[in-house]
């Protein structure tokens, strides 16, 4: 997990720690330090926000799927930046969530990208911010009722 903010670190360290089913194996404040350490840990998920200090979280999800690519990537955000979601998936991300999410939400998402899933915010999904169509949807999927967007990655 890569989050620069103490406070939001220490909380999602917090959270996460409280389920059986996720082990954090590493916690860094920098993006400079995503790499290596997951080519350490080898985890199954990296949790990276996406304005880390050195590499930010966007480019460390690129480089990750480069050099890692049984790693995938649940990235959040603080705030809807324009052409970021777009830039996300480009970089081969399986998740981008607003961090403003409830600590269900986030952990559901975690769950959801280790098994394979692309959770994506759904006040995000519908409206792209830089004006793109987003990716598909297929027509049978409902929004789920936490705010995100599932659908299988193939």
């Amino acid at each position: 997990m890569a989050e620069d903010g103490r406070q939001v670190r220490e909380t999602l360290i917090a959270l996460l720690g409280l389920e059986d089913d996720i082990e954090v194996a590493a916690v860094l404040a920098s993006g400079d330090q995503v790499v290596p350490a997951a080519l350490e840990h080898r985890p199954d998920v990296a949790l990276l926000d996406i304005g880390l200090p050195g590499t930010d979280g966007i480019t460390a999800a690129a480089e990750l799927a480069s050099r890692l690519p049984g790693c995938r990537v649940l990235i959040l955000t603080g705030m809807a930046m324009p052409g970021a979601l777009s830039a996300a998936l480009r970089a081969g991300v399986s998740g981008y969530l607003l961090k403003e999410g409830s600590a269900e939400h986030i952990i559901g998402a975690v769950r959801a990208v280790a098994r394979g899933d692309r959770v994506i915010d759904g006040r995000l999904a519908g409206q792209p911010p830089d004006g793109d169509r987003g990716l598909p949807r297929p027509a049978s999927q409902k929004l789920p009722p936490v705010g995100w967007v599932v659908w299988p990655l193939t």
